[in-house]
């Protein structure tokens, strides 16, 4: 609970991306369960600013566009001055640690605000990508709790998924149905399983009769590659032509028995709603610390190669230049991985 040493308004930070800004709601909420006496202003990206559903009441979330509105140094300086008398901010969790970031704290700093910024291990990631080290490093969900903690905030881990069961975007689900989510694709080629293996695994699952396939995806090209396997295959809907926002993923996420997904933000969706997720891993690797909340590390699927991990975010490009930590990976391994997870649930109901 707060006391009276607490801060009273903390200002968390955190614009991009969406996957990351995902991995702040668990520790945020929680967080904000545990010091219902301190308010808390969670700024972000207008877009992202959405992902925040069901929010405790002690939490404002500010929605800001960078780009136009804020943006440069000037518009940071200009975003603190007005956060600041807006909100009497007494204290920053600095979740990002970026130059925008930086600028905030530094105009906080000068009004005597304190400030705790986020260690991201910089320093351990580079020697983890460059073979030096081959071990777990801290998960970025545990590096969050660690700045709260630095400004006298704990957390109590209140925060148990969202419960969204219902949207009008899709038929409900039928009796027996075993609903299977699919997000195929990553902003980088480095996390990105070849599409073509992807729609193999599509294939295998909807041998089980009662297997409906949920295909999610975003930008005008995913969405005609995703309409073109959703027509080749019964019972698969792409939810790319169908306009929707977080809280319908939320509901329908809340549905599937199981999500495959790319290190991506959709597994970050996912876990936000309990789903378990079966996640493919190329270039990156769980090490690195961005394993879904309350994921299964058995379900991550990957090959156990020397150069991996090459990258941190997957955006670096093979040293090899064909991928072969994807490629090579066996649409039977992704299968057998999903199969497990619907065979548990089912044993479980």
């Amino acid at each position: 609970m707060a006391t009276s040493s607490n801060p009273h308004n903390v200002l968390v930070v955190r614009f991009s991306a969406l996957g990351d800004v995902a991995i702040t709601i668990p520790v945020l909420y929680s967080v904000c369960h545990a010091h219902p006496d301190t308010r808390f202003i969670m700024v972000t990206r207008q877009w992202s600013a959405h992902l925040f559903i069901d929010r405790p009441s002690n939490l404002v979330v500010r929605g800001v566009d960078v780009t136009n509105d804020y943006s440069g140094p000037w518009g940071m300086m200009r975003l603190a001055h007005e956060l600041h008398g807006q909100y009497q901010i007494d204290a920053v969790a600095d979740l990002h640690s970026v130059l925008r970031s930086w600028i905030i704290d530094a105009m906080m700093r000068l009004r005597g605000v304190k400030v705790a910024r986020i260690d991201k291990g910089r320093t351990e990631k580079r020697q983890l990508v460059k073979g030096k080290i081959r071990r777990q490093l801290t998960p970025t969900l545990q590096r969050y709790a660690d700045v709260f903690g630095r400004l006298g905030l704990n957390h109590d881990n209140a925060f148990a998924g969202f419960k969204q069961a219902t949207t009008a975007i899709l038929p409900a689900k039928g009796q027996g149905e075993r609903w299977v989510a699919i997000a195929p694709f990553s902003q980088h080629r480095g996390k990105e399983y070849p599409l073509a293996q992807m729609e193999q695994v599509i294939a295998r699952l909807l041998e089980r009769d009662e297997v409906k396939i949920i295909l999610f995806g975003g930008g005008n090209k995913e969405k005609r590659q995703l309409a073109a396997i959703a027509e080749r295959h019964p019972r698969t809907t792409s939810l790319a032509g169908i306009e929707h926002g977080f809280t319908d993923e939320y509901a329908i996420l809340r549905q599937c028995d199981v999500m495959v997904s790319m290190d991506s933000a959709n597994m970050h969706l996912a876990s936000l709603t309990g789903t378990p997720v079966v996640s493919v891993w190329g270039a990156t690797h769980p090490w690195c610390g961005f394993m879904g909340w309350h994921q299964d590390p058995q379900n991550a699927v990957q090959l156990d190669l020397p150069c991996r991990p090459c990258s941190i975010f997957g955006q670096e490009e093979c040293r090899y230049d064909d991928y072969h930590c994807l490629r090579d990976l066996p649409p039977e391994l992704v299968v057998d991985r999903v199969m497990a997870v619907l065979n548990t649930v089912q044993q479980s109901q």
